[in-house]
């Protein structure tokens, strides 16, 4: 594997503090590391530490949505506004979770890094989130990513069952599948140990921010986890565990994006040089960066983890070109 070690260590070379990989193939499985977990110390990387996912939350969030449409409970092309009032009225559940509803993306007004450092543990409220964001101009209905919309799935999930957003993820999606280096952080600003640090610059300075709430994130974006367990999850989705058949196919009916990839139901496409097409989601907060995608078949899944270091996020495709070359 020597050539997915040189990847790994080119990543570093580029401005990662550490990043960690778990590959499986034909071949059988690889579990690598580059760099350090945390930059004061030097520990090394653990293959099987834990880090923030950001958006890979979507995947999970996309699931337990549509175990409530199989269950009869929710409609994919029927207006959300029973469920959330205050949302425009033509606004389908399909289009919240394959970014067409137009709504804006509340990320879009997040502050500067130095502002964002020094808020980090500020408390966020998903109701206001959305209320915020349903109140500013309105997008074409085009393919636009917008984070607002899984900040109203989560709210939905909440009102259909009755029950937390946090709760239903883990009944649904995390105690079924085995997920136990999985879980939903809430306001808790503390990762567990092994863990992967991450760093954004600040005024200069590389700040520290493995530690702190990702409660702004939320639905959206709020997972912490370890890569053998988001491939473990990929598999059970792709794999027909935690959806049905007709559900599954909904997933992967995807949306043109406009960069030549195509965007489904909380789950993304990309198609490698030699034409072989890949699923999953890549997830990017607080200087973390996690690429997690996985041929249908699931002969091949790939998940990597950077933990940021002041040089640039690397680019999805690339990496993956990269990782897959021969």
């Amino acid at each position: 594997m020597e050539k997915l070690q040189k990847v790994l260590d080119s990543l570093v070379s580029d401005g990662a503090t550490g990043v960690l990989l778990d590959w499986r193939s034909p071949e059988g499985r690889w579990t690598g590391v580059s760099g350090v977990a945390e930059r004061a110390s030097g520990q090394p990387v653990d293959p099987a530490g834990w880090f923030r996912a950001g958006s890979i939350t979507k995947t999970f969030t996309a699931v337990v949505v549509l175990q409530l449409v199989a269950e009869g409970q929710l409609r994919l092309d029927e207006p959300v506004t029973q469920w959330l009032p205050g949302v425009p009225e033509d606004v389908t559940l399909r289009q919240l979770l394959n970014h067409t509803s137009g709504l804006y993306n509340y990320t879009d007004d997040l502050p500067d890094t130095a502002k964002l450092y020094q808020d980090r543990y500020d408390h966020w409220d998903p109701a206001e989130t959305l209320a915020g964001a349903v109140a500013k101009p309105r997008g074409s209905g085009d393919w636009a990513y917008s984070n607002t919309n899984y900040v109203a799935l989560g709210l939905l999930i909440e009102a259909v069952t009755g029950r937390s957003y946090e709760d239903e993820v883990r009944s649904r999606v995390l105690e079924p599948v085995g997920l136990t280096r999985t879980l939903l952080p809430g306001d808790d600003v503390d990762l567990p140990d092994p863990q992967l640090h991450a760093y954004l610059e600040v005024e200069g300075e590389l700040v520290d921010l493995a530690q702190a709430n990702v409660s702004q994130a939320w639905a959206a974006g709020q997972l912490v986890s370890t890569a053998a367990d988001l491939n473990r999850f990929y598999a059970a989705v792709l794999g027909g565990e935690l959806l049905g058949a007709d559900e599954l196919v909904a997933m992967l009916t995807g949306v043109p994006n406009g960069d030549g990839t195509a965007y489904g139901l909380g789950i993304a496409h990309e198609t490698l040089p030699d034409g072989r097409v890949l699923w999953g989601h890549t997830g990017g907060i607080f200087g973390y960066r996690t690429v997690s995608y996985h041929s249908l078949d699931l002969s091949h899944q790939v998940t990597l983890a950077v933990g940021g270091g002041g040089g640039g996020e690397p680019e999805t495709g690339p990496v993956l070109a990269d990782l897959f070359e021969g």
